[in-house]
């Protein structure tokens, strides 16, 4: 029986194969053609694109905050995974685990699953992505004792407190690296009359991005447009102007872990109080994220190992043991 995992995220799309690991790790990024509605190219060769098109072309991310926004082209990105993924499974109809936001409606899990068995998916099963994220960050998620997963997407953010192999309570933002990404484009434009590009921005958050401000800065160029002159222009820029451009979005993201500590059971919350929470997510690559979350909350934090691919290691235990992980998997044939 062949299958396949696929962390379908806002940003990126991450495709796990039991016995090979991640063979797929690639922007959720379709490039359209305006005249014929024709896709031209996805992943990585449609990102390079972003910025760069001419008007008969559009680059879309199919996904909007973990919700598909456009059904045919999430379909038409399924498909070019499962096949590039797949090599030989051309012949088999694999069976396809993906990972869903824990809020999802019944209509989005509806078109998640007809997404997936439009890509070629001879069953399609559902887990909600705090539950794969705890099982890919090594969490014995059915155990009788509360944990606390944080996984900071690129569309959304979602906490969970889990114990005995189900989620007892969770909360998600619409808030994730994206977002992140927006509020950096925001400060510079207001701070330096500069505009730049998400790329960019991106760039920035990855290269001197912290969560905390620190008493030894770190600083990068970047290039942009001049908002005054309307010429390019160089700037440099400190990552405790960076700090102060997340801060607002980051202390929305630690409000729900106050929001869902304060519906959990007093058991549970002793727990997570003795282990921590545990960060996932490509969010959890910001610096001193970890710090900033205990600082507030006063609970201890912890970065998972290897965050950015948690979820997808999850869908691959899910895969290999099907029973253990029954309750939490939808399924539809």
């Amino acid at each position: 029986m062949r299958s396949i995992g696929i962390d379908l995220g806002t940003t990126n799309t991450v495709v796990f194969l039991p016995q090979k690991g991640i063979v797929i790790n690639e922007p959720s990024v379709v490039a359209i053609s305006v005249l014929d509605n024709k896709i031209l190219a996805v992943g990585s060769e449609a990102r390079e694109m972003i910025g760069r098109t001419p008007e008969s072309i559009v680059v879309s991310r199919p996904l909007v905050d973990g919700a598909i926004a456009d059904y045919r082209v999430t379909g038409a990105m399924l498909r070019y995974f499962i096949k590039k993924a797949g090599g030989v499974l051309r012949f088999f109809k694999p069976e396809v685990l993906i990972s869903v936001p824990a809020g999802i409606t019944s209509t989005e899990r509806r078109a998640v699953m007809e997404a997936g068995l439009q890509a070629g998916a001879k069953e399609v099963y559902l887990v909600k992505e705090p539950v794969l994220a705890a099982i890919g960050a090594k969490i014995s998620i059915n155990d009788a004792s509360g944990n606390m997963i944080l996984n900071i997407g690129g569309g959304t953010t979602e906490l969970a407190v889990i114990s005995l192999g189900g989620i007892v309570s969770s909360e998600s933002v619409r808030i994730g690296g994206n977002k992140l990404d927006q509020a950096i484009v925001e400060y510079i434009k207001k701070k330096h009359g500069l505009a730049i590009g998400e790329r960019t921005a991106e760039l920035i958050k990855i290269n001197i991005g912290c969560a905390i401000k620190t008493p030894v800065e770190e600083k990068i160029s970047i290039k942009g447009r001049d908002l005054t002159t309307g010429y390019p222009k160089t700037i440099e820029v400190a990552s405790n102007e960076i700090t102060e451009a997340l801060s607002e979005q980051l202390r929305e993201i630690i409000q729900i872990i106050k929001t869902v500590l304060e519906v959990t059971p007093p058991e549970l919350c002793s727990d997570i109080m003795d282990k921590g929470i545990v960060i996932s997510g490509g969010g959890a690559l910001l610096k001193h994220i970890d710090t900033l979350i205990t600082k507030i909350t006063g609970v201890p934090a912890r970065i998972a190992d290897d965050p950015l691919f948690c979820v997808a290691r999850g869908t691959g235990i899910v895969l290999e043991n099907l029973n253990t992980y029954k309750k939490n998997v939808m399924a539809k044939r």
